[in-house]
């Protein structure tokens, strides 16, 4: 067993501070249950880049804030990064993990089609029980335009208005077992891992509060990722109305430029969503309610055997809808 002193040097070397000065503050909540990201890569395929098209990265990688040559510019800049933010009621936090992609794209010319820049994640539901930093209770996941659901061993959440997808993996790292996500290659949509796994090449992310990694290639498996708080002054919420990085609200803005769609069935315009744009729409909440309205899902998706607050004392996605 670690003491005091050894686990709050491991804390203080990943970043993450001890749990006495951590209850609260979102940086260090948004760490502490970060996902162990794997990331399958595919190197085939004239829009590959001999596999830099799946790794993840951030929205202004090329170092500007035009979304419609995100695809052109792939692979300027391929340091790791993913977003987060945290939502906060009286029983529970909502910690959204969201993964940029310069790229959806295809390596066939039959019936499925390609679109520049790529946006999906995972909402983790964390109850507060008195802890540093709760326990965890389930995930929803964004595969393209489905939801999927999982909960962890030993959690009592249990399939409500929509099934269980699977269990939630965890893997310690750091000191802490940490929630373990997978991408596809290409399409990028997420799971839980082994839902979604690496086939062949693959990149293993790890997060960090500081460390922004470039992988030394398509098949690294040790690669830290960056987390950037989605409401940073000047970040990606305060750019929701900027319109050369999103065509629409909750759209990113997209074009033909580039060879996005040669080869392949079409490429789609102003595609990819943030996290206040994801939907299910065979699902009851409405667009966007993963992010700005996620204790809601949650009671919507899930059997909840404790109290479960509706009222917010933390979300500054609620200014969505009044944009």
């Amino acid at each position: 067993m670690l003491c005091g002193i050894a686990v709050a040097g491991l804390l203080a070397a990943t970043g993450l501070a001890t749990p006495a000065q951590a209850t609260t503050d979102p940086a260090d909540l948004a760490l502490r249950w970060a996902p162990i990201h794997h990331q399958d890569v595919d190197r085939t395929g004239i829009h590959a880049l001999g596999g830099v098209s799946d790794f993840i990265t951030r929205y202004d990688f090329d170092g500007n804030l035009n979304g419609r040559d995100n695809w052109d510019h792939t692979g300027q800049d391929t340091s790791a990064a993913a977003y987060y933010s945290v939502v906060e009621t009286r029983t529970h936090y909502y910690l959204i993990y969201f993964f940029f992609h310069p790229r959806d794209w295809v390596d066939h010319p039959f019936f499925e089609g390609e679109h520049e820049n790529d946006g999906e994640g995972v909402l983790e539901i964390v109850e507060k029980d008195g802890s540093a930093y709760g326990t965890l209770k389930a995930a929803v996941t964004v595969a393209h335009s489905n939801f999927y659901s999982y909960v962890p061993v030993g959690s009592d959440w249990s399939g409500g208005g929509e099934t269980v997808d699977g269990t939630l993996r965890t893997k310690l790292y750091a000191g802490f077992q940490h929630p373990v996500t997978a991408q596809q290659a290409q399409g990028h949509g997420l799971k839980a891992w082994p839902h979604y796994a690496i086939h062949g090449d693959g990149v293993v992310y790890y997060p960090s509060a500081s460390a922004s990694d470039t992988p030394d290639g398509p098949d690294d498996r040790d690669v830290r990722y960056r987390l950037i708080d989605i409401f940073a002054p000047g970040g990606l919420w305060d750019q929701r109305a900027n319109p050369s990085l999103f065509g629409a609200m909750g759209a990113f803005a997209g074009d033909y430029s580039g060879d996005c769609g040669v080869g392949t069935w079409a490429c789609e315009t102003n595609a990819a969503s943030p996290p206040w744009g994801w939907d299910d729409d065979n699902d009851v909440p409405a667009r966007g309610d993963l992010a700005t309205d996620p204790a809601g899902l949650a009671a919507a998706y899930f059997t909840v055997p404790e109290t479960l607050s509706r009222t917010y004392l933390v979300n500054p996605y609620a200014k969505a809808a009044d944009d």
